[in-house]
């Protein structure tokens, strides 16, 4: 004889945990990775003049930078399908939400460290500064780590 139980209810998170779970992925995910960085990749001039890019990176870095916009771009469309089968509550969005999850919360973190890494070799740059580099990674640590729980509300356990 087999049962199946979710591993964690959904409610068991807070209510409404998808939909804001979601919101987030659209906003953070979609917005900021997905359509900054697609901007950035086609308009690097323009990227500069919004301060999504900065204009006087060192050319070691700007390599680095246009790597994970073309990066961001390459994964974030996922980021929109996963935001809005979450609002809607759709089964197969929370096995899809594990990619947002999973790659906001990496962000978070290896922004955090390359920042830092920034930082001591001497290049000071908006986002290394405070308020810039922790409202980063909150954002991006918080979004990915709520769609974990949400994605894990789901998860069932057959024994």
């Amino acid at each position: 004889m087999s049962t199946t139980v979710p591993l964690l209810a959904a409610n068991q998170v807070f209510p409404q945990a998808n939909i804001v779970a979601g919101v987030l992925v659209l906003i953070v995910g979609f917005g900021f990775h997905f359509l900054g960085q697609l901007y950035s990749v086609l308009n690097l001039e323009g990227a500069i003049k919004l301060g999504i890019q900065e204009e006087d990176m060192p050319e070691q870095y700007r390599a680095y930078e246009l790597g994970i916009a073309v990066a961001d771009v390459l994964l974030g469309w996922t980021y929109a399908i996963a935001g809005v089968g979450l609002i809607a509550d759709a089964p197969w969005a929370y096995v899809w939400a594990w990619l947002p999850a999973v790659a906001l919360t990496y962000h978070s973190l290896s922004h955090w460290f390359w920042t830092r890494n920034q930082r001591r070799t001497g290049y000071d740059r908006t986002f290394t500064r405070w308020p810039a580099r922790h409202i980063w990674l909150v954002a991006n640590l918080g979004t990915g780590l709520l769609t974990i729980a949400v994605a894990s509300s789901q998860i069932v356990v057959t024994s």
